[in-house]
C-alpha cells in the first residue's frame, strides 16, 4: 500500500517504526472510538495499518501477491463483538506488535544490514515499551510510580489529574532554590518520574514538556499527544482522557 522507500541506515528504519507505531496507539487509545466503528464485522478481512507519519488506516489487505511489504493481521474486525472490548484491543495490539518488528526486519534484509546492524535495530525497538504494554497498561505497571510528585519540597497529589506547566515549574524552582542546586533538581525531577509513560505514544517523561493526569485511568499523557495546553489544563477540575471520555456501557 505504501512505495518509494529510502531507508538506508538503522536510524532511518527505526524512524519508520516509530511512526508507524505511534499510529497504531492513537488508534488504540486516542482514536479508540473511531477505530472500534471501522471495524464492523459485518465488512470483509480488515487489517489495522500505521504508516511512518504517525497516521492509521483500517483496509482491506493489498491485492498485489506477494504484497510490497509484510501484511498485517487478517480480519482483526472480525473478533470484536465476540471478545471485551479491552482484551479485544490487546489482541490488536499483539499482532500489531509482530508486523512492526516484521516491516523493520523486511527492511533490514532488504537493505542488507548486517549482524551488528541487525542488532542494534532490535536494541533501539526494545528500548520502547510495546503497543501491547501500553494498550494493556502493563507499561504502567512495570513502571509503577511514585503517589506524590514533590516540587521543591512541597508535595502535589496526582490525584488532581494536572501537572504544572514546565516553565511554571522552573521559575519557580529558581525562585526558592540557589542556582547551583538547580541542576540537581532537574536531575532529580527526570529520575522521579523517568519510567512515567505517555499513555496515548509509549514515550518515557520528559521535565521540558507538559504532562496531564487522568483523574478516571490515572494514566499519564503528554499534553500534545491528547491536544490539552496548560493554559486549558488551568480550567478544567477533572480531566479525562479520549479513551476514557469514549467508553460505552457494556451489557
Amino acid at each position: 500500500m505504501e512505495g518509494g522507500y529510502n531507508h538506508r541506515s538503522v536510524e532511518e528504519v527505526f524512524r519508520d517504526f516509530k511512526g508507524r507505531r505511534a499510529g497504531i496507539i492513537k488508534a488504540l487509545t486516542v482514536d479508540v472510538e473511531e477505530f472500534y466503528q471501522q471495524c464492523d464485522p459485518d465488512k470483509d478481512n480488515l487489517c489495522l495499518y500505521g504508516f511512518p507519519n504517525e497516521t492509521w488506516e483500517v483496509n482491506l489487505p493489498a491485492e498485489e501477491v506477494p504484497p510490497e511489504l509484510p501484511e498485517p493481521a487478517l480480519g482483526i474486525n472480525f473478533a470484536r463483538d465476540g471478545m471485551q472490548e479491552k482484551d479485544w484491543l490487546s489482541l490488536v495490539a499483539v499482532h500489531s506488535d509482530a508486523w512492526l518488528l516484521a516491516v523493520s526486519f523486511y527492511f533490514g534484509a532488504r537493505f542488507g544490514f548486517d549482524r551488528s546492524d541487525r542488532k542494534r535495530l532490535f536494541n533501539m525497538v526494545n528500548e520502547l515499551p510495546t503497543i501491547f504494554e501500553v494498550v494493556s497498561g502493563a507499561a504502567k505497571k512495570q513502571a509503577k510510580e511514585k503517589s506524590t510528585v514533590t516540587i521543591n519540597g512541597s508535595s502535589k497529589s496526582k490525584s488532581t489529574g494536572k501537572v504544572q506547566p514546565p516553565e511554571a515549574r522552573a521559575n519557580m524552582s529558581k525562585s526558592v532554590v540557589p542556582k547551583d542546586e538547580d541542576d540537581t533538581l532537574d536531575e532529580e525531577e527526570d529520575e522521579e518520574h523517568g519510567d512515567t509513560l505517555c499513555g496515548a505514544c509509549g514515550e518515557n517523561y520528559s521535565h521540558d514538556e507538559f504532562w496531564i493526569g487522568c483523574d478516571i485511568c490515572e494514566k499519564w499523557f503528554h499534553g500534545k499527544c491528547v491536544k490539552i495546553t496548560p493554559a486549558r489544563a488551568e480550567h478544567i477540575k477533572q480531566y479525562k482522557c479520549p479513551s476514557c471520555s469514549n467508553k460505552r456501557p457494556r451489557p
